[in-house]
């Protein structure tokens, strides 16, 4: 390789591998950080709804997950596996919803079609929550990374795991539950 050009591939291939590296690393926030507390717009089976997390705290944990964009094969897959789960989760006490920056109207039909009326999907339109809970993607923070949070009754985060992939959100996210729900006693 001409010398002259070494430092510049160098430059190149250290950006490329830092770049690969920030699409996926973790979020900041960790086990035992205080959740944000949110209120949005929310759909269950097509039907809109002002969500809050501090009233769905008070039934038991909750699994909040972040995705990019409704109606995409990875979103699509990962709303299956969570509805597939989530009478799982239930029996733990535990309820999900997934956020992304998607409106209402976009939601409203996800929440039909592809949460197969299971779980609520909120709206995120101007990314508040996504900035609040680090889940944005690098280089396009209004857009949301593939972020799973479990987070206790008592608003502190138990679990956080970052993957592209949709594979392990929900294995990894009901362990957490199971693992939480084995050393908390429900009423």
């Amino acid at each position: 390789m001409n010398r002259k050009w070494a430092p510049l591939v160098l430059a190149m291939v250290v950006s490329v591998g830092f770049a690969v590296h920030s699409l996926t690393a973790s979020a900041t926030l960790k086990p035992g950080d205080a959740a944000p507390q949110f209120t949005t717009q929310a759909s269950l089976g097509g039907k809109t709804y002002t969500y809050t997390l501090a009233d769905a705290l008070k039934k038991g944990p909750v699994v909040l997950y972040f995705y990019p964009a409704a109606f995409t094969k990875g979103c699509t897959i990962e709303a299956h596996e969570f509805a597939d789960a989530v009478d799982e989760y239930k029996k733990y006490g535990a309820t999900v919803i997934g956020v992304s920056h998607d409106n209402i109207d976009t939601l409203a039909k996800f929440s039909v079609s592809e949460c197969r009326s299971k779980f609520p999907v909120a709206a995120d339109a101007d990314a508040k929550v996504i900035g609040e809970y680090d889940a944005g993607l690098p280089m396009h923070n209004s857009m949301a990374n593939r972020v799973s949070y479990v987070i206790a009754p008592d608003g502190k985060i138990i679990y956080e795991y970052t993957s592209l992939s949709p594979e392990k959100h929900v294995e990894n996210t009901l362990k957490a539950v199971k693992d939480w729900a084995a050393t908390h006693k429900q009423p």
